[in-house]
């Protein structure tokens, strides 16, 4: 298989070649066309010249032919009678048709010039044939003579000629350079973006790339240096994941295994036994949650449009959930505060309960008793804005940014003893993106939190 870089330069140089023959055939042709008939007439009005001046001092032809021949033309000089002269360098070939010679001699003028076969790579300008001439007939001494002449190619142009093989052979070559270069300075950095994907799919992710051009090459540069950037944060965030998933999984398993041992001791009282049991349950529990909190993320990580749209009331929505969390408020002795217009929204209304819950769960869970939670909602601009709101103890202005994260904990120890797994601001993120919308978050310690969502309307 060849390299780019091969390809490339056998591409550039078939170029190079193919338009040279086609600039060749069309500058044949336009010859044909054009210059040829303007050739014919020009070298016939030269021999008719010479015609005249021949008949008119015939004492000075052969001097005056030799004159004419040192400027650089070629003549014959034939009475068909064996008197034959040639006047300058030798035609490359003396091959004057059949019958030609008789027709000047006859009075005719003969255009060989037009006449001359067409051919796609012979242009017939330069080809010094007796074929390839001007006849006209001349009277000496009472004598008819068919004069055949035309320029001499070598002569006339034999300098230029070459000139400009020296310059079309410079240029082709000086291209062919340049391009070699210029295809080098192309595949260079795909190579090193070749280079770069297989360090990636090695795993590494330390990749340096330049950036600085600004054509296509540097953008596609820029963009995969962001690709990297981002495949490195995701596979951190996918190791950081596992090693969550399998400690928060571990710890319920092992308090599982540890407690279950304990049971199979017939010594164990009746009273130790119900507490083993209890816990053994809720750590069952713990797992449960976990198991469905997972599925829920995954299936929005992947199928984020599987959801089920229906028009619901969501004052209605909130006061449900408010009720499920009676009794937490009533033993935390919290106030609830709550201002929430008549809103339908569309949307997924299991998910998005799932959403308030997490927010008010975690409002709870944060307050200090004789607080107080205010949860309001309007709506404006065919969007709806719901904030809820605590007063409790608030979090450290370096940790907001991270809240969103799964299995972020900010007070670790406080939330893993009260059964939090760290997903649930997580999975209120992906359900509210999943409906278009935005979630942020305020606080400063001591101050309170507020969460505000903004969806979209019906």
């Amino acid at each position: 298989m060849k390299s780019l870089y091969v390809r490339m330069c056998l591409v550039f140089c078939s170029v190079i070649l193919v338009s040279s023959v086609l600039g060749f055939l069309a500058s044949n042709f336009y010859y044909q066309q054009r210059i040829k008939p303007q050739n014919d007439a020009k070298l016939t009005k030269m021999a008719i010249g010479l015609q005249q001046f021949i008949e008119a001092y015939p004492d000075a032809v052969g001097e005056y032919l030799l004159s004419t021949a040192s400027l650089g033309y070629k003549m014959y000089l034939s009475d068909n009678a064996g008197d034959e002269r040639f006047y300058g360098l030798p035609f490359r070939a003396n091959d004057l048709a059949p019958g030609a010679l008789e027709k000047v001699l006859a009075g005719e003028i003969y255009h060989g010039v037009a006449e001359f076969p067409s051919s796609p790579f012979v242009t017939g300008f330069f080809d010094n044939q007796l074929t390839n001439t001007i006849g006209v007939p001349v009277q000496m001494e009472g004598t008819t003579y068919a004069l055949f002449m035309r320029p001499d190619a070598e002569v006339q142009f034999g300098e230029l000629r070459s000139f400009f093989a020296v310059i079309i052979a410079v240029t082709i070559l000086l291209s062919m350079w340049f391009m070699m270069i210029t295809v080098f300075h192309i595949v260079k950095p795909i190579t090193r973006l070749t280079e770069a994907t297989q360090k990636i799919s090695k795993g590494r992710y330390d990749i340096k790339l330049y950036t600085a051009r600004r054509d296509e090459i540097g953008q596609l540069a820029s963009h995969f240096m962001a690709m990297s950037r981002e495949l490195e944060r995701t596979n951190r965030a996918r190791q950081e994941f596992v090693a969550n998933v399998s400690h928060e999984i571990e710890s319920p398993l092992t308090s599982i295994q540890g407690f279950a041992r304990e049971l199979r001791d017939e010594g164990v009282e009746p009273a130790q036994r119900t507490e083993y049991l209890e816990i053994i349950e809720e750590e069952s529990r713990r797992l449960a949650r976990l198991s469905s909190q997972l599925l829920t993320l995954s299936s929005l990580d992947y199928d984020s449009n599987a959801l089920e749209l229906q028009p619901f009331g969501l004052r209605a929505q909130l006061r449900q959930v408010l009720q499920l969390l009676e009794w937490r408020l009533t033993d935390g002795e919290l106030a609830v505060r709550m201002n929430v217009e008549d809103i339908t929204l569309r949307g997924d209304a299991n998910l998005l309960h799932q959403v308030w819950m997490n927010l008010l769960s975690n409002a709870v869970r944060h307050t200090p008793p004789g607080g107080t939670i205010t949860i309001t909602a309007v709506a404006g601009d065919n969007t709806c804005t719901v904030t809820v709101k605590d007063t409790g103890t608030g979090i450290d202005p370096e940790k907001l940014p991270m809240i969103f994260d799964r299995f972020y904990r900010a007070d670790p120890a406080r939330t893993r003893g009260q059964g939090s797994s760290g997903l649930g601001l997580s999975i209120a993120q992906s359900i509210i993106h999943a409906h278009g919308g935005t979630i942020e978050a305020a606080s400063s310690p001591g101050a309170g939190t507020s969460f505000t969502v903004k969806l979209p309307l019906a």
